[in-house]
């Protein structure tokens, strides 16, 4: 699977909620595209990701 562009190896499917918590992103604070979907906050947690997706997450930073 690719992760902004970075090629990763999934041993299994896992929820997509679970793959942001894991690889460091705070869900409530990102945008992700799977395979050039957008995916809504809500479907994190029914969404899987395969080791044969493409995810795009983007982050939102506050500041001023």
């Amino acid at each position: 699977m690719r992760l902004n562009g970075t090629q990763l190896k999934l041993a299994s499917t896992v929820p997509l909620l679970a793959f942001l918590k894991e690889h460091g992103f705070n869900p409530a604070r990102v945008a992700v595209e799977q395979n050039g979907i957008i995916v809504p906050r809500s479907s994190y947690t029914e969404i899987a990701v395969t080791d044969s997706d493409k995810l795009e997450v983007v982050s939102f930073v506050g500041g001023g």
